[in-house]
């Protein structure tokens, strides 16, 4: 069995962190923050945003700001040798 998120990086998504700052009706004045990170596709989000519906919709807390980082783990390899010189003796 293939692992879930060798498969969505295959497709193109990469590791996706929100830091989502938010107001709680009980402390209006205080700004707290959650952490989320799932694999989605850059620039859209689709995976983020639909949490982010979910969070206006079921969740008693206004959003204050979200700050995403995004990286797409899976790309070409890139080699190069430390010293510049590529040598294949044995």
């Amino acid at each position: 069995m293939t692992d879930r998120a060798f498969l969505v990086q295959l497709d193109g998504y990469g590791l996706t962190t929100a830091e989502i700052c938010y107001f709680m009706p009980d402390h209006p004045l205080i700004v707290q923050t959650f952490a989320w990170q799932e694999y989605d596709a850059a620039p859209d989000f689709p995976v983020l945003f639909d949490f982010l519906d979910y969070w206006r919709r079921e969740i008693e807390a206004d959003i204050q700001s979200v700050r995403i980082a995004h990286d797409k783990l899976m790309r070409p390899a890139n080699w190069r040798s430390a010293d510049g010189v590529i040598s294949w003796e044995d």
